[in-house]
């Protein structure tokens, strides 16, 4: 059965399942982590989410990192990308990836061939495919990032 979801659903579908995996501790300096952490539901408050300075100029928000209960291994946090730079080179690895692009002007290279992509647009990487991405923009780019992979080990 096909679905035909708008963006305003598909940001409400992964803000849902942002909230019922998991939270930040109190102070907000560290995403949650362990499985008995993401065993519990609640609200992640986006004011307690700290940006880390990244080498490249950008930030980072950390929200959750670790195994569900069910197995998967997930990752999910905010980066924000300056004007002309790349997150890290083009790369592959075993999880599959999605980046929901909040603002900016971005190039998403897939398997090498640049597509571009902007705010509302949502870019999906397949597990072990070559992929990068870079800010062809003026203005810095934010995008959430959510990766997932049957493995239990970090992304």
């Amino acid at each position: 059965m096909e679905m035909d979801l708008g963006r305003r659903d598909l940001f409400a579908v992964f803000a849902a399942l942002a909230a019922t995996t998991g939270a930040v501790q109190a102070q907000g300096t560290t995403p949650i982590n362990t499985t008995a952490e993401l065993s519990r539901s609640r609200v992640i408050k986006y004011s307690t989410l700290k940006p880390i300075a990244l080498p490249n100029g950008g930030t980072q928000r950390r929200v959750m990192s670790g195994t569900l209960p069910t197995g998967e291994y997930i990752e999910v946090h905010e980066s924000v990308l300056p004007p002309g730079n790349m997150p890290h080179p083009p790369h592959k690895h075993h999880n599959s990836e999605w980046l929901f692009i909040q603002s900016g002007d971005l190039e998403y290279l897939d398997n090498g061939k640049p597509v571009a992509a902007g705010a509302g647009d949502i870019v999906f990487s397949a597990s072990n495919l070559t992929h990068g991405l870079k800010n062809v923009g003026t203005t810095p780019a934010s995008y959430i990032v959510f990766s997932v992979s049957a493995q239990d080990v970090p992304l």
